[in-house]
């Protein structure tokens, strides 16, 4: 039985092929049915992942961002039974992803933090409630999208402090106008956004970017957990880059709100490949 897991964002997706108690991991570009159309995708999987598996796929589990929307759905599972054309095929949201790998088989609040954001509460089967995720223009707080934006309006606003500006200016190179226009006008803005998160973390330690760490994370908590009535009665977990590099304030928070803590993971691939193996 080779049996293909798969968790995508919007910037890389990861491959786990299970065979007779092997596994094989795979990367390729992250897939998003907002941004890609199927012959995209179609594309992308036959030239970047199919000769990297060198098997014949029994089943495919797929877990990606959008795929709350039914459509991207069909769209997602199309494509897969046109590469896969054996294989069974189960195309869910991301959410999903994270609630079975961070919360098993039990009851709790899982919490995704990387490019993008979301939340829902897992009754240990299935989600029950879900906070509608309104993508990076409106939403995504707490996300390294949601994160990069702040760090963009600090230097276009000439909020930053001299030291931090020069910071900036010597790792990116870049200006008002090339910003604008990879923002407004250019293909994947969410990941475009998101690349800026991660002077946030090369510059731990300033009051400014610790400000801007902890108001984005709030913005999650107050936004998201606390419409969640469970919160009071079950942990809360979290996977994603962001939460994981940003654990000590998350820990923080939960104190603040009197959540209690679950697991924090940097991504889900690990739960996953436990819960498909049993």
């Amino acid at each position: 039985m080779n049996i293909l897991i798969a968790d995508s964002g919007s910037t890389k997706c990861e491959w786990c092929l299970l065979s007779n108690g092997r596994k094989k991991t795979i990367y390729t570009q992250g897939i998003s049915p907002y941004f890609l159309n199927g012959e995209q995708i179609e594309s992308l999987l036959s030239r970047n992942l199919v000769p990297k598996l060198k098997a014949d796929i029994d089943e495919v589990y797929y877990y990606g961002t959008g795929l709350g929307s039914m459509d991207n759905v069909t769209i997602l599972k199309k494509v897969l039974r046109k590469v896969f054309k054996n294989a069974a095929i189960e195309a869910r949201e991301d959410i999903l992803a994270a609630a079975r790998a961070l919360c098993g088989k039990s009851k709790g609040i899982a919490c995704i933090l990387g490019t993008g954001s979301n939340s829902c509460y897992f009754n240990g089967k299935k989600i029950v409630q879900g906070i509608s995720g309104l993508g990076y223009v409106l939403g995504d707080e707490g996300s390294g999208a949601y994160l990069g934006k702040k760090v963009l309006q600090y230097y276009l606003y000439n909020t930053f402090d001299e030291e931090l500006r020069y910071r900036f200016d010597a790792k990116y190179v870049t200006n008002r106008v090339e910003i604008l226009e990879n923002v407004y006008r250019k293909p994947l803005p969410n990941r475009y956004l998101a690349s800026f998160a991660i002077f946030l973390t090369e510059n731990r330690g300033h009051y400014m970017i610790e400000n801007i760490i902890e108001d984005g994370l709030n913005d999650f908590f107050f936004a998201h957990l606390c419409k969640f009535h469970e919160i009071w009665k079950y942990p809360v977990h979290f996977v994603g880059g962001v939460a994981y590099g940003f654990r000590d304030v998350i820990k923080d928070l939960c104190k603040n709100y009197e959540f209690e803590l679950g697991r924090i993971l940097q991504k889900p691939m690990d739960g996953l490949v436990e819960f498909h193996s049993k």
